[in-house]
C-alpha cells in the first residue's frame, strides 16, 4: 500500500512538470537568435500575428499540437523540404499545400535542428520589443518628432543664434531711426530761425524751373529705369518653364531616403527603362507589389520628422486600393483605382534627350566628370549627377536648372571615358589631332564629338 502511494505521489509530480512545460516541450532554443532567423528567412512570406504568402506563425507549435496531433518533428521536416514531404504522402502537408494556392515554400536544408528549434521558440515567446529611445526627449525642447539628440540640440543653437542677431538689427534699426529723428527735429528748428521765416516767405520755386535746372538727372534716372525694367523682362522670360526646387506632393506618400538610402534599393530596380530607353518611366504599381505584398507594414528604424508608422501603414494601404490587393485573402479582387502622380522632370517637346545614351554609354565618363567638379559631393549612381543625391530626398525635387545652358556646360567639361575600347580606337584620330593642336594634355570633351551640334537636340 505504501509502495503505492509513493508511485502515485511520483506520478503527479511527472504529471504536474509536463503540463507546466507543454507549452516549450520543444523549446531548447533561442528566441534572440530565432529572431535574427526568422527575420532573415522567413519575413518574406511570412508573420507572426498575420497572414501574408504563409499563414501567420505565432503560437504554431501550439496550434499545430492541440489542431493536428503534430509534433515539432513534423515542423522540423516540413520547414527542410516540404516537397518530400507531400510525396511521402502526408494529408496535413498536402493539404496547406491546396490551401495556400499550390505556392509552395521555399526549403531550408541548410538550417540545422537547432536553428529551427530556435525560430520555433521564437514564434511561441518572442521576446519583447526593445522601447526605442526617445531622441526628442533629450534634445533640445519642442525639437520635432523623430529628431535625434544631436541635431535637436543644433537647431536649438540655430535658433538661439537667430534671436539673438534678430535682436541686434532690431536694436540697430531702432537706434538709426532715433537719430534720423533727431536730425530732422534740429532741420525743422533751424528753419523756424526768426531770420529765415522771412526769406522762406518770399522765396517761390517752380517745377519748370527745377526740371530745367536738373533735367539731365532726370533723363538719366528714366534711362536706367528703363533698362532695368527691360532686364527684369528679359530676365522672367529666360527663366520660364525652369523649375529648380520644384516638389509636388504625390497621391501616394514615396520616400526616396527610406528605399534608395536606407534600403538600398538599386534605382533601375524600378526605373528600368532608364538603362534600355529614351525615356525613364513612372513604375507601374506591379512594380511596387513586387515587395509590398509582403510588405504590409513599415518596421524601419529611420522616422521622417512628423511621421509616425501608422502615417506609412496608411500609404501602403494605398497601393493595396489601387492595385486592388487584398491583404486577408492574399488575392487580387480587379477592383483598381489609377494614381494620377504628378510630374516633376518633364522635358519640352523640342528637346530630345535619351536616358540609354547616358546611363549606359556615358555613365563612366559622367560619374567621374561629375566627381572631379564636385569632391566634397562625389555620387556613386550616374542618376545622382542630373537628379541629385536622390538617395537622401523624402520628397523627390528637381535639383537642377535643366536648361540648355546647364546642359552644354555639362557637355564641354566632360571628358569622354578613353579606357572604353570602342572610343579609344573610334576617337584615336581625334585625339591625335586635338594633341598636336592643343598639346599632348588635350583631352577629348563630349562638345568635341558632336556634344553641342543643334540637331542632336533639337529636331
Amino acid at each position: 500500500m505504501i509502495s503505492w502511494r509513493k508511485h502515485y505521489k511520483r506520478g503527479l509530480i511527472a504529471i504536474g512538470l509536463l503540463l507546466s512545460t507543454s507549452a516549450s516541450i520543444y523549446a531548447q532554443g533561442d528566441a534572440k537568435n530565432g529572431e535574427k532567423l526568422f527575420k532573415a528567412q522567413c519575413t518574406a512570406c511570412h508573420a507572426l500575428d498575420k497572414q501574408l504568402v504563409g499563414p501567420a506563425l505565432g503560437g504554431v507549435v501550439e496550434r499545430l499540437k492541440t489542431e493536428q496531433n503534430l509534433d515539432t518533428d513534423w515542423l522540423h521536416k516540413w520547414i527542410k523540404d516540404n516537397k518530400s514531404l507531400r510525396e511521402s504522402g502526408d494529408k496535413y502537408a498536402i493539404e496547406v499545400y491546396e490551401k495556400f494556392n499550390k505556392v509552395e515554400m521555399t526549403p531550408f536544408p541548410n538550417l540545422s535542428d537547432q536553428e529551427i528549434d530556435d525560430i520555433l521558440e521564437y514564434t511561441t515567446n518572442p521576446p519583447a520589443a526593445e522601447p526605442a529611445a526617445d531622441a526628442t526627449a533629450a534634445g533640445a525642447p519642442g525639437a520635432p518628432a523623430g529628431m535625434d539628440a544631436v541635431t535637436a540640440l543644433e537647431v536649438s543653437k540655430r535658433e538661439s543664434m537667430n534671436s539673438k542677431v534678430i535682436l541686434i538689427s532690431l536694436l540697430a534699426i531702432g537706434a538709426l531711426l532715433l537719430w534720423l529723428l533727431l536730425k530732422l527735429r534740429q532741420l525743422v528748428k533751424l528753419q523756424q530761425d526768426d531770420d529765415l521765416v522771412g526769406v522762406n516767405a518770399n522765396k517761390a520755386v517752380s517745377f519748370g524751373e527745377l526740371y530745367r535746372k536738373y533735367h539731365y538727372v532726370g533723363k538719366g534716372l528714366v534711362v536706367l529705369l528703363g533698362i532695368f525694367a527691360a532686364y527684369g523682362i528679359w530676365n522672367s522670360l529666360m527663366w520660364i518653364g525652369v523649375y529648380k526646387g520644384y516638389k509636388p506632393d504625390q497621391p501616394i506618400y514615396f520616400s526616396h531616403k527610406i528605399h534608395a538610402g536606407e534600403n538600398k534599393i538599386d534605382c533601375q530596380l524600378c526605373h528600368s527603362s532608364a538603362k534600355y530607353g529614351k525615356v525613364s518611366e513612372i513604375p507601374s504599381m506591379n512594380v511596387c507589389m513586387n515587395c509590398h505584398r509582403n510588405i504590409a507594414e513599415y518596421n524601419g528604424k529611420y522616422m521622417e520628422p512628423g511621421k509616425d508608422k501608422a502615417f506609412y501603414d496608411g500609404e501602403i494601404q494605398k497601393i493595396y486600393a489601387a492595385t486592388g490587393w487584398d491583404p486577408a485573402s492574399q488575392q487580387y479582387t480587379g477592383k483598381t483605382q489609377p494614381v494620377e502622380w504628378t510630374r516633376i522632370h518633364n522635358m519640352p517637346d523640342f528637346v530630345y534627350f535619351n536616358h540609354a545614351q547616358h546611363v549606359v554609354a556615358g555613365e563612366t565618363a559622367i560619374i567621374n566628370g561629375f566627381n572631379q567638379k564636385n569632391p566634397d559631393a562625389k555620387i556613386d549612381v550616374v542618376c545622382k549627377a542630373c537628379h541629385g543625391q536622390v538617395d537622401t530626398m523624402n520628397v523627390v525635387q528637381m535639383a537642377n536648372d535643366f536648361t540648355m545652358g546647364w546642359c552644354i556646360e555639362c557637355h564641354r567639361t566632360t571628358e569622354v571615358d578613353m579606357k572604353n575600347g570602342y572610343n579609344q580606337e573610334y576617337f584615336k584620330n581625334l585625339h591625335e589631332k586635338l594633341k598636336k593642336q592643343y598639346g599632348s594634355g588635350a583631352k577629348v570633351t563630349v562638345d568635341a564629338i558632336g556634344g553641342l551640334e543643334c540637331g542632336k537636340c533639337h529636331y
